[in-house]
């Protein structure tokens, strides 16, 4: 699994911050993608059985609801799938940031049902699957694409940031309902 860095704030970051590991194996590359494979599932159960009140709560104090939370995994994941697939067609891609505070503000982001984000979280990372499974291993770490702010991310740098990513916020979501007794 991506090595889990400690950090002070435990709400914010319930499984710790992200650790890239250097030594990838295909042992931890299988975990990594499992974790991808597993998220939409245990998001799902994250989230199951709230109601609209409590989805429209923050998980933490100025933090954002978890219905944010639900569509934001929905926007990084589908701009991490598109970013997966310049990095195998392309050579050393850049990629464009996007504002994720601004994004969790759309009326979609802010008000839409996590249904919507669920189900198509649910496809995409099938797909995302079915493109990760096809990647030979030299891929892994020969494509890459170019983050303005991470640097150069390798295939498998990137399956630990995703992988990382939805046990993250699953975490933040699973913390909080556990802090309110739902």
């Amino acid at each position: 699994m991506p090595l889990f860095v400690e950090h002070p704030d435990k709400v914010r970051y319930p499984v710790g911050d992200l650790g890239i590991d250097t030594e990838v194996t295909q042992s931890k590359r299988q975990r990594w993608l499992q974790q991808m494979a597993q998220m939409p599932k245990q998001l799902e159960a994250a989230v199951s059985g709230l109601d609209d009140r409590q989805l429209g709560t923050p998980y933490r104090e100025g933090g954002w609801t978890l219905r944010q939370v639900v569509h934001h995994l929905a926007d990084a994941h589908l701009n991490g799938f598109v970013r997966f697939k310049l990095a195998l067609t392309e050579e050393l891609p850049p990629i464009k940031t996007y504002e994720e505070a601004l994004w969790a503000e759309t009326a979609d982001g802010r008000d839409g049902p996590v249904e919507l984000s669920l189900q198509l979280l649910g496809a995409l990372h099938q797909r995302w699957m079915i493109l990760l499974r096809s990647v030979s291993g030299p891929q892994f770490g020969g494509c890459a694409f170019s983050h303005p702010q991470r640097g150069l991310m390798t295939i498998d740098k990137a399956i630990q940031l995703y992988a990382w990513h939805g046990v993250h916020h699953t975490a933040q979501i699973t913390g909080f309902r556990a802090r309110q007794g739902w």
